[in-house]
């Protein structure tokens, strides 16, 4: 007796043969195309999610960021990347001269200025 994708179950004397179809097994490892669609329906929704939550603000951040170091001006009161308050006195393409305090400047990249100040916050602090 031929037995397709079955299990054979025995007990002391009785053999008792347990037999899948082929037609359903094939149509189980086939399977439809709606249920492979709503098997990744999931996967999918955790990009979608992913991008709103992370991707975009991230990169809504970074046009910010390139927009306030191209806007940069002489005599604007900055914040850098380390910590340091200081006020713009030279412009270069790449680099940027900042005045930390009366008579020490320091030369450091555009992209290090985190943020830029309302004029007078050094004054003040």
């Amino acid at each position: 007796m031929p037995r397709a994708f079955g299990i054979v179950v025995t007990s002391n004397l009785l053999e008792t043969p347990v037999f899948i179809s082929s037609a359903y097994a094939q149509a189980a490892a086939a399977g439809d195309t709606q249920s492979t669609l709503l098997g990744m329906l999931p996967l999918v929704l955790m990009f979608v999610v992913l991008y709103f939550v992370m991707i975009r603000p991230q990169m809504k951040r970074q046009k910010e960021h390139k927009a306030m170091v191209e806007a940069l001006a002489k005599g604007d009161e900055v914040v850098t990347a380390g910590g340091f308050l200081g006020k713009v006195s030279k412009i270069g393409e790449i680099y940027v001269g900042v005045e930390l305090a009366d008579g020490m400047e320091v030369q450091m990249q555009r992209t290090a200025v985190v943020q830029v100040l309302p004029k007078g916050t050094i004054k003040s602090v």
